[in-house]
């Protein structure tokens, strides 16, 4: 995210001498100086000063990952997957945000999780890309070598790829922590049309830089009642011949991962909430990419929010039928009552699967429905990609298997494909 932050002790000038506090005219120890980049040295980047060595290490094991295999969507067909299925409440109070993680959907570019969760998680470290986590309920604070957030319901969180972090849900709320874990092979940032060629955020984009919650910092270890000496695990997610070439190691560290005393640059997370995506409307049905708010390399983050539709007076305000002749589109219905998916099952907590090579659009009946409706109140979240997704564990738990023939109105017949055996 181009928009330059300092925060804490830095020096004035970039990779010169920042030291500790020293006593009368003895200068203090050196802070150690860390550029945490992109694409090499030709993106953007963060300047961080820490008081120990980050590639120091005492131990390394083994993370077993959990189950990240997946399976085509073959016989190819439309899914219903009610993700509000996956956890048993019993169950979530051993589980947190990070070992927690189900997958429902993956590919070679990106994979969707999902998490419900009331432990504090390990702390962690994606070295593969960059994660966009949807708080669909719950409220959380969320600790990172940059600062830290308080999050809620509707919050999205945007990691860069290998920030130390970790997320601890409050437990003073009615609703447990749920999350829906969008992780990259690569970068998530705004659209580059939003962009100026400097990486500001244009007139026409539906939100801007006041928009953005930048991590509260520096934060450290005494911050939050811990020792600066206090032995650490971390857990990584990086490169490897697991499934998906995915593998898992756990660092421990001699100090506590807390230790940056300041940084200053165009790399760290932020926080964009849904209610201040401001949408863009129009006297007929707009096309998706008016809702786009993220992009990653081979896919696209869209949110439909609460809005105005249509005010054509012949206008149909639901989406007319289309065919992903390049993406599947996945949907995930987080509130409201989605007008073009009556009748269908979907409900809050569903994700709809729409592959590639099949038509889709309305349910029977809505489009008519919809004529004269002047206001659509629903929330979701999309994900189109540009490569096939496959069924992940928790996707394949979760397919109700009626979905497919939910536009047969009228007919008595089983959804094509069926469930896959594995769910």
């Amino acid at each position: 995210m181009a928009h330059y932050q300092a925060v804490g002790s830095i020096p004035p000038k970039r990779h010169t001498q920042h030291r500790r506090p020293g006593k009368g005219p003895t200068p203090g120890e050196l802070y150690y100086e860390e550029l945490m980049g992109e694409e090499g040295f030709s993106s953007d980047s963060s300047l961080l000063y820490h008081r120990n060595i980050p590639s120091t290490t005492i131990g390394a094991a083994v993370w077993d990952l959990p189950d990240l295999s997946t399976t085509p969507n073959h016989p190819l067909t439309p899914r219903h997957l009610k993700l509000h299925d996956l956890f048993d409440p019993k169950a979530i109070r051993g589980t947190d945000v990070v070992t927690g993680r189900r997958l429902v959907l993956g590919n070679g570019d990106v994979r969707i999780s999902y998490a419900v969760a009331a432990q504090v998680s390990p702390w962690y470290r994606n070295g593969i890309g960059d994660e966009c986590v949807y708080v669909e309920r719950g409220r959380a604070r969320v600790e990172t070598v940059f600062g830290s957030f308080e999050v809620a319901e509707g919050d999205y969180v945007i990691i860069p790829r290998a920030t130390t972090h970790r997320w601890i849900p409050k437990r003073s709320t009615k609703d447990p922590l749920r999350v829906y874990c969008i992780e990259a092979n690569s970068h998530i940032a705004p659209p580059k049309r939003y962009l100026s060629k400097y990486g500001q955020l244009l007139e026409h984009a539906p939100y801007c830089e006041r928009d953005l919650r930048q991590p509260a910092g520096p934060l450290l270890a005494e911050n939050i009642g811990a020792t600066a000496d206090e032995e650490t695990d971390v857990y990584i997610k990086h490169r490897g011949n697991g499934p998906g070439g995915i593998v898992g190691t756990i660092h421990t560290l001699p100090f506590h991962p807390l230790d940056v005393v300041g940084w200053d640059g165009c790399l760290y997370p932020y926080v964009f909430n849904v209610r201040d995506f401001e949408p863009i409307t129009g006297r007929i049905h707009q096309p998706p990419p008016v809702h786009q708010v993220f992009e990653g390399w081979n896919f696209v983050i869209c949110n439909f929010v609460p809005r105005k539709v249509d005010y054509h007076p012949l206008a149909i305000p639901v989406p007319y039928y289309h065919s992903n002749v390049d993406s599947d589109e996945i949907m995930f219905y987080v509130d409201g009552d989605y007008e073009a998916r009556k009748g269908s099952g979907i409900g809050k907590g569903s994700v709809s699967v729409h592959p590639g090579g099949h038509a889709h659009g309305p349910q029977p009946g809505a489009s008519e429905g919809s004529i004269g409706v002047e206001r659509f109140d629903e929330l979701a979240v999309m994900v189109d990609t540009f490569r096939p997704l496959e069924l992940g564990e928790g996707g394949r738990a979760v397919d109700d298997g009626l979905y497919a023939s939910s536009w047969s109105k009228g007919l008595d017949r089983p959804a094509p494909g069926g469930v896959h055996s594995e769910g």
